[in-house]
């Protein structure tokens, strides 16, 4: 299980990987460059379009051509084709110190996203919401927090996996697939002590948790019960998201960043802000789940 270099992209913050299987390409973000970014492995081309503002996560819709965005400061959808935005909602106007940051749909299709606090003190005013299949809004009633991060839902959609990240541990709740009402609030998994910070993950066919782990050099995959089943080291210090592509689903794609770093650190860290991808050999993932508005 060795990472493997896919681009080589230097993003600063590179984040919210997600293989599309309708085009059998990779889609992912640098959020700080405001751009998202597109590598199609059959073809070895590479493009990218710029967005008005950061663009922190996305996902896929039923039309080919059109994406779900998060940008920092509210969702829209994104034609790639022409170009064009068309705005659905502005998010925490009332804190201006917050953006947008992790989101993933659920498994019924339903967008489930976090905001994440940049002002200095980093207090815990940051929240999960979800956007229904009717484009109305909800605030999940998760306590606050200050980066989020971490959503991912288990194959049956039955447990919604979560993080702040400051906090150093995964959550995890039980998610109504009917009415996306979310109780029982509990750790998965606990990172005090490990290497990195939880960052962005994704759920395998098994049920099992992968977690790219900030500052620590690698990626986690938990076992349901949380405790660690195995260890995939990545060449750079900072990976910051995972999603499952390829025909089978089985290589691991894995984004980078060298935000924050120093042009000392930054040098000896040549890889950071990369996309690698890991071939497994008895794992596959799942197929990503498209927005249903």
């Amino acid at each position: 299980m060795k990472a493997q270099l896919v681009v080589d992209g230097g993003h600063e913050l590179g984040e919210g990987v997600l293989w599309c299987e309708r085009s059998q390409s990779v889609f992912w973000t640098d959020i700080h460059a405001s751009r998202l970014w597109n590598h199609h492995p059959g073809s070895g081309a590479t493009r990218s379009w710029s967005m008005p503002e950061r663009l922190c996560c996305f996902a896929f819709t039923a039309n080919a051509e059109q994406l779900l965005i998060g940008l920092e400061s509210r969702l829209a959808f994104f034609n790639l084709a022409s170009g064009a935005i068309t705005p659905i909602c502005r998010i925490e106007d009332d804190l201006p110190g917050t953006r947008l940051n992790d989101g993933r749909c659920d498994r019924q299709g339903r967008f489930v996203f976090g905001t994440l606090n940049e002002d200095a003190g980093r207090e815990p005013i940051a929240s999960f919401y979800r956007l229904n299949t009717d484009l109305t809004l909800d605030r999940l009633p998760l306590p606050g927090i200050a980066i989020s991060n971490s959503i991912c839902f288990s194959p049956d959609g039955s447990l919604m996996y979560h993080c702040d990240t400051l906090q150093e541990r995964i959550m995890c709740c039980d998610y109504d697939t009917r009415t996306g009402a979310v109780a029982n609030q509990r750790m998965f998994a606990d990172l005090s002590g490990q290497p990195g910070s939880p960052d962005g993950s994704t759920v395998d066919a098994d049920g099992f948790v992968w977690n790219a782990q900030w500052g620590g050099s690698r990626v986690v995959r938990f076992a349901p019960d949380g405790s660690i089943d195995r260890i995939v080291d990545v060449p750079t210090a900072q990976p910051s998201c995972v999603a499952f592509g390829g025909a089978q689903l089985d290589l691991l794609y894995v984004t980078t960043a060298h935000e924050g770093m120093s042009a000392e650190r930054r040098a000896k860290d040549a890889l950071a802000g990369a996309l690698f991808a890991v071939p497994l050999a008895d794992v596959r993932g799942l197929p990503e789940v498209r927005f249903g508005g």
